[in-house]
C-alpha cells in the first residue's frame, strides 16, 4: 500500500495527495474500477463475438480506458477546487458547443445523434456535461451575483439551455439526470416550497408531453406497464439471468443469458454479474455504491463551503441516480432506459467522464487548512 511508500513526512505532490484525501472513498472507487474490469471479461467476449469482433476487443478497449480514467482522476483531483471550478466552467462551455454541433455531424447510432467522431473516437459530449455541470450550478448558486440576472436565475438559464441540446439528440436518460441534479441542487439551496410545487408541475407535464411527442418513449412506458404490449426480450433475458444465478451464480465465464443481450457489457453488464456470481455479489456491489454515495453525503453535510457542499452533493446524487437507473432498469423496476453503471459498464465518453467525476469528489473532500479563497 502506498502507506508503505509515502510516510507522513512526505512533502512532495504525491505524498500531499496522498495523506489528505479520503481513502476510503480512493479505494471504494478504486474496487469498483477493478469490479468493472473483472465483469468485462465476463460480458464482453459473448458481445463481440455476435458482432464479429476479436475475442476481447471490448476487453482491451475497457482495460485501456479504466487505466486512462484512473489516471484523468488522481491528476484532476491534485489541484485545488478553485482551479477545478474554472477547469470545469471551461469544459462544460465546450461540451455545450459540441451539443450543438451534435445534431449536425453527430453520428447517428439507434436514431439518435449523441455522439461526434474525433480521431476516431466516438466522443458523447453529454457524458462531460454531468460533472462540470455539478460544478458550474454550485458555484451560481452558491454566489450572490449583482445585476439583473441572480445566480439562481443564471443557473436556471444554464439548465434550460444544456436540457434544450440534450432533448433535441434525443436523450431522455441524460435529461432526467441532469434535471435531478439540478433540482436537488437548487433544492439544497434553499428553494422555495412554490418553486417545488411549479418545477414538479413542469417536470410532470414534460414527462407527459414526451410520451405523447415521442414514440420510443410511449412504447417503453407501454411495455413496461403492459407486458402484452411489445418485445421484452432484453428484459426478459436480463430476469432470467438473475433466476440463472441464484446466490452464488454459475461461475465466471459461465453465463448463457449474456450471449443473447446486445448491450450485456454495457446498459445490462449487472444482470452478467448477477448470473455469473449470484446474489453475493450484486448486493456486494450495491453494498459498495452504498458506502461510496453515504460517504460522499458525509462529506457534504460538514462541509462548510457552500460551493464545495453543493458541488459534492451534485457529484454524489449524479452517480446515486446513474447507478440507481441502471439497476433498476435491469430488474424490470423501472421502464428500460439505455445508461450505463458508472464505474462498471463498457463505453469510453461514460468511464473518462466518471473519472473526471471521481477525482473532482477527491479533491473537494480533502483535507485543506483554508478555503476562504474558494
Amino acid at each position: 500500500m502506498l502507506e508503505h511508500l509515502l510516510s507522513r513526512t512526505d512533502r512532495s505532490l504525491l505524498g500531499r495527495w496522498w495523506w489528505t484525501i479520503d481513502r476510503w472513498t480512493f479505494l471504494c472507487i478504486f474496487t469498483l474500477f477493478i469490479v468493472g474490469i473483472f465483469l468485462s471479461f465476463s460480458a464482453s467476449p459473448s458481445v463481440a463475438h455476435t458482432i464479429h469482433l476479436p475475442t476481447f476487443y471490448f476487453v482491451q478497449r475497457h482495460v485501456i480506458f479504466t487505466f486512462l480514467s484512473l489516471f484523468l482522476m488522481v491528476g484532476v483531483s491534485l489541484n485545488n477546487p478553485n482551479l477545478i471550478r474554472l477547469l470545469c466552467w471551461l469544459i462544460l462551455g465546450t461540451c455545450i458547443v459540441m451539443l450543438m454541433l451534435t445534431p449536425i455531424i453527430g453520428m447517428e447510432i439507434k436514431g439518435a445523434r449523441r455522439w461526434i467522431n474525433l480521431f476516431g473516437f466516438s466522443l458523447q459530449a453529454s457524458e462531460f456535461v454531468k460533472p462540470t455541470f455539478a460544478v458550474a450550478t454550485a458555484w451560481l448558486l452558491s454566489k450572490h451575483i449583482d445585476g439583473p440576472l441572480s445566480g439562481r436565475m443564471l443557473s436556471v438559464l444554464l439548465y434550460a439551455s444544456i436540457l434544450l441540446l440534450i432533448i433535441i439528440q434525443p436523450d431522455f436518460g441524460m435529461a432526467f439526470v441532469i434535471t435531478g441534479i439540478w433540482f436537488f441542487q437548487f433544492f439544497l439551496a434553499g428553494l422555495p416550497l412554490m418553486w417545488v410545487s411549479v418545477l414538479s408541475s413542469v417536470g410532470l407535464a414534460g414527462s407527459i408531453g414526451a410520451y405523447f411527442l415521442f414514440p420510443h418513449v410511449a412504447s417503453r412506458v407501454d411495455r413496461f406497464l403492459n407486458p402484452a404490449a411489445g418485445d421484452h426480450f432484453q428484459i426478459e433475458r436480463s430476469l432470467q439471468a438473475f433466476r440463472n444465478g441464484g446466490w452464488f451464480g454459475r461461475g465466471p465465464g459461465e453465463g448463457l443469458v449474456k450471449k443473447n443481450l446486445p448491450d450485456a457489457h454495457a446498459d445490462f453488464v449487472f444482470s452478467v454479474a448477477g448470473e455469473e456470481f449470484g446474489l453475493f455479489a450484486c448486493l456486494f456491489i450495491l453494498g459498495l455504491f452504498l458506502f461510496f454515495i453515504l460517504r460522499g453525503f458525509y462529506f457534504a453535510h460538514k462541509e462548510h463551503n457552500s460551493f464545495l457542499s453543493l458541488a459534492i452533493s451534485g457529484l454524489f446524487f449524479q452517480i446515486a441516480l446513474q447507478a440507481i437507473v441502471n439497476i433498476s432498469s435491469s430488474l424490470h423496476l423501472i421502464p428500460t432506459k439505455g445508461m450505463t453503471l458508472p464505474f462498471l459498464s463498457y463505453g469510453g465518453s461514460s468511464l473518462l467522464s466518471i473519472g473526471l467525476s471521481a477525482g473532482i469528489l477527491l479533491s473537494f473532500t480533502k483535507k485543506r487548512l483554508d478555503d476562504k479563497h474558494i
